[in-house]
């Protein structure tokens, strides 16, 4: 399952590398939502893509970032002062009477101390870091598709909530930001063949047992131990992904468009590592029959899927 990766999330990339159009009005929306949801999550790097605004639709999303950041600033303020005086007691009780709860305290609300002065040095920061374009299911990325015969870039949820679904399915039910190859005409029949869509992406992260990372089996005693590994191709390169996506609606709901990307068996390298699923990068010469499917065969999609780029992966430990 690829349950993180690195995207290319500045929509103006799509639009000069495929000649895409951006859909103002989809990105405008998911930057007003978000005032009002705070479970909407938008990478940094997609803000950035609006750093310097050239026309009132920019403008108008400009200020509602500049409107989010600074009631998150004043959030991170409030709490600071919170952890501090915490900090503050605990070391006091320390200093007269020792106890756990002091102790506790005083590690506790040094921790969120340092986290939150990162969080609120982030929302001032104007250098993109890798982090910073670093999606997880939830995040809303640009994600190319097809629309009224030209390629369009819409802002979406990685985690697909398919249309016809009750909307809670994708919270009972949270992998959906993965679309398995082999059940692409199972679960997936109402998009695979319908609503096709590409996300540029140059790592994926997965998360592997260190037992399988090392090539082992566990020792006795030996617990089950999480790693988190970088998987980079080799070159480098931008990576076309293939992803289903969809358009849910719903009773007093809000309209949702969401995607998942498609992945496969691993290539050797990755199965190597610990981990049995893969992200499946299509060909450039593949990205308009794949993001207008209507007239293509499942077989001949399918056939897309196996013809595919096939990288080296290296991998390394994940920051």
């Amino acid at each position: 399952m690829c349950y993180s990766a690195q995207v290319q999330a500045d929509y103006k990339k799509y639009v000069t590398m495929f000649g895409a159009e951006m859909s103002i009005r989809e990105f405008y929306d998911v930057f007003y939502r978000r005032g009002l949801d705070a479970k909407i999550k938008i990478p940094k790097a997609v803000e950035a893509s609006f750093a310097n605004p050239q026309t009132d639709d920019e403008r108008a999303i400009k200020a509602l970032i500049d409107e989010h950041n600074d009631k998150q600033a004043a959030k991170f303020e409030e709490e600071l002062f919170k952890q501090r005086k915490r900090l503050a007691d605990a070391e006091r009780s320390l200093q007269s009477k020792p106890t756990k709860k002091a102790q506790e305290d005083q590690r506790i609300a040094s921790d969120k101390i340092r986290q939150l002065m990162t969080r609120h040095a982030d929302l001032k920061r104007t250098e993109l870091l890798d982090r910073d374009s670093r999606i997880y299911p939830g995040s809303y990325v640009p994600v190319m598709i097809w629309e009224d015969g030209k390629r369009v870039v819409k802002p979406m949820r990685y985690g697909c909530r398919p249309a016809g679904k009750p909307a809670f399915y994708d919270v009972k039910y949270p992998g959906t930001y993965n679309a398995r190859r082999d059940n692409l005409q199972g679960f997936w029949k109402g998009q695979f063949g319908h609503t096709h869509g590409l996300i540029v992406v140059n790592a994926f992260y997965e998360n592997v047992n260190r037992h399988k990372a090392e090539g082992r089996d566990l020792a006795p005693g030996e617990e089950v131990e999480n790693l988190v590994l970088e998987f980079k191709p080799r070159p480098t390169q931008d990576m076309l992904v293939a992803c289903l996506w969809s358009k849910w609606t719903g009773p007093n709901e809000p309209d949702l468009l969401s995607f998942a990307a498609i992945t496969d068996e691993p290539p050797a390298e990755v199965a190597a590592a610990g981990h049995d699923r893969c992200i499946v990068p299509i060909k450039p010469e593949n990205v308009d029959a794949w993001l207008n499917p209507a007239n293509t065969s499942a077989d001949r999609l399918l056939a897309m899927l196996e013809d595919r780029e096939r990288p080296y992966y290296e991998h390394r430990m994940a920051a």
